[in-house]
């Protein structure tokens, strides 16, 4: 099991078991990290930031789907 995730994970890239960018950390909300897809500049500014924002076209990532948590967010393989 990895570490809980907490709001240091907005504005990490979230990549799969294979290392494919996915995109990036918008929100984190208790165990649920808000992964922006398509972040824009000024989305990815923000997120560097550690301002939380999220929108329709986000998708949820729970932390039972986490291999790592480090400089940027790993998906297990077997989701």
């Amino acid at each position: 099991m990895t570490a809980p995730l907490t709001d240091d994970e907005v504005g990490k890239t979230v990549v799969d078991a294979e290392g494919k960018e996915l995109g990036i950390v918008a929100k984190v909300n208790g165990s649920r990290a808000y992964v922006d897809p398509n972040p824009s500049l000024t989305e990815q500014f923000m997120a560097s930031l550690g301002w939380e924002g999220d929108d329709e076209e986000d998708y949820i990532v729970t932390e039972d789907m986490l291999e790592s948590v480090g400089e940027e967010i790993v998906l297990r393989g077997e989701i």
